[in-house]
């Protein structure tokens, strides 16, 4: 196996799902009933067999550093390389910085420095697949590449999600173009924004961004273009892009897909998360539940219909769930009528309210809100 280290980008723009970012960062926004965004990419990378990972975290990142902790969950508390959380240093952002996160790969330039390994793989969070990244590896070594990015074929009839990065290939994969955020591209090839950089490539891409005045690093990636040998690898497994609240929300109700879920779960190792021990959900009599996903220690009397439920749920009798998403400790009380809505954690619907949104835009309650 080739030396190589991973590199998690956390510095990522949630603006697009803000009802869901306002009290974490998108690494921690909750999916799929128990997980969070952050477990898929530190999956991959300990699935991958990589075991020295350094996580850029973002600026508020105390629900972050709680849920990673000492990387334990990915088997990354090791006295050997292992799990590096590394977080903004106060006062040290240069007074040339940019709004741009090469200002934050900079202060922690050290670190790449002083790693002995030959290739990092670069990725952040909002991209959630299960991913195997050695033959990846293998093809950028194959091939020559200064820089391999890792990208997705879009449907003809799928919308573009904002800030997207679209690459013009030639037939052998080399990338004779990069679109940020266009407002019309004729390519479909979606970069992931995973990448897999030399280390010394990275760090001088980083030094030299740095000496005039920062940036953004996929830009920095863009600008080289011309000047390095970057290649292309299609990734075909399912991808749940977290952009928007509407992609969240379509990607959460994949889930209930058998195909979906054995893909983004099992297809190339199994994803962890932060564990907590509970006791099983409850299905009490008068329950009805049919094609839902459901976490332990829920309390279900009521109907619940292609649904995701988390942790510690209560729905009570009467009440009927339909297309929707109920964060950790949600209640929903009796004879009360949910359909096509978000809830965030510590949500309170009293009885016999009625909340409806629509597929195209679910109706989103904020964490903690008593309706």
């Amino acid at each position: 196996m080739f030396k190589v280290m991973g590199l998690i980008n956390l510095h990522e723009n949630p603006q697009h799902l803000q009802e869901l970012t306002t009290i974490r960062p998108l690494a921690t926004v909750p999916f799929a009933g128990k997980y969070r965004a952050v477990d898929f990419v530190l999956s991959n990378m300990v699935n991958s067999g990589i075991y020295n990972v350094g996580v850029l975290m973002p600026e508020e990142s105390s629900t972050l550093i709680g849920h990673l902790r000492a990387g334990k969950e990915w088997d990354l508390d090791r006295k050997r390389d292992g799990l590096f959380l590394l977080t903004p240093i106060a006062g040290k952002r240069t007074p040339l910085a940019g709004t741009g996160d090469i200002d934050y790969f900079s202060q922690h330039l050290d670190f790449l420095q002083e790693s002995q390994k030959d290739y990092v793989v670069v990725s952040t969070s909002q991209m959630v697949c299960n991913i195997n990244y050695r033959p990846v590896l293998e093809h950028h070594v194959k091939t020559n590449a200064d820089i391999t990015l890792i990208y997705r074929r879009m449907e003809r009839a799928e919308t573009r999600p904002p800030g997207s990065v679209m690459l013009t290939l030639d037939e052998k994969g080399w990338v004779k173009d990069m679109e940020i955020d266009p407002p019309a591209s004729e390519s479909r090839n979606m970069n992931m924004r995973m990448c897999i950089i030399r280390r010394e490539l990275l760090t001088n891409i980083i030094s030299h961004a740095m000496s005039r005045g920062g940036g953004d690093f996929v830009r920095e990636v863009q600008r080289n273009v011309p000047l390095l040998k970057i290649n292309a690898v299609r990734f075909t497994g399912y991808v749940a892009n977290m952009a928007t609240i509407n992609d969240y929300y379509k990607c959460s109700m994949d889930l209930l897909r058998p195909d979906v879920w054995e893909d983004l779960f099992f297809a190339n190792g199994h994803i962890h998360t932060l564990t907590k021990d509970s006791a099983p959900a409850q299905y009490l009599a008068g329950g009805d539940v049919r094609d839902c996903l459901i976490a332990n220690n829920c309390r279900i009397v009521g109907k619940v219909e292609s649904s995701v439920i988390f942790r510690s749920v209560c729905i009570d009798s009467g009440a009927e769930v339909k297309d929707s998403i109920l964060m950790q400790d949600t209640r929903i009380g009796a004879n009360a009528c949910l359909e096509c809505v978000i809830c965030d954690k510590d949500v309170v619907i009293t009885p016999g309210r009625v909340l409806k949104g629509d597929p195209g835009y679910p109706l989103v309650i904020r964490k903690g809100t008593v309706i």
